[in-house]
């Protein structure tokens, strides 16, 4: 499965004014990383779109877990992963996720896809 999104980096912006928003939507570890990356908008807007683009791809939306139940992380080298957390890992369990992140000026955009066990252990 395949999941994409894409959201203005405004609408960010004005959202994260609302620290129920920040709290509600991103985990700990993802405000720690927004913070120590300059509180960009761009950077909240790339994990949003990243979570929406899982749901996306995990075919259910956002039913029976929540925004901050999938945690958008980052290598050492930045790469971005994803750990799915609370119900989210309950539901899908074994799941394994692939996510690639971008931004310009205006927009962020995400695209997760879904691998598969066969696909994982080739790897």
């Amino acid at each position: 499965m395949l999941g994409t999104d894409i959201i203005e980096i405004e609408r960010i912006a004005e959202a994260v004014q609302k620290e129920s928003f920040l709290k509600g939507v991103f985990t700990e570890n993802e405000r720690a990383y927004y913070a120590s990356h300059g509180s960009r908008a761009e950077t909240l807007a790339g994990l949003f779109c990243a979570k929406e683009a899982v749901a996306k791809a995990l075919g259910c939306g956002f039913r029976g877990f929540r925004p901050c139940d999938i945690e958008i992380g980052h290598d050492a080298a930045g790469a971005p992963y994803v750990t799915l957390l609370g119900a989210a890992k309950e539901k899908f369990p074994d799941t394994r996720l692939c996510v690639s992140i971008s931004h310009c000026k205006a927009y962020a955009t995400a695209v997760v896809i879904v691998v598969s066990d066969k696909e994982a252990k080739s790897e």
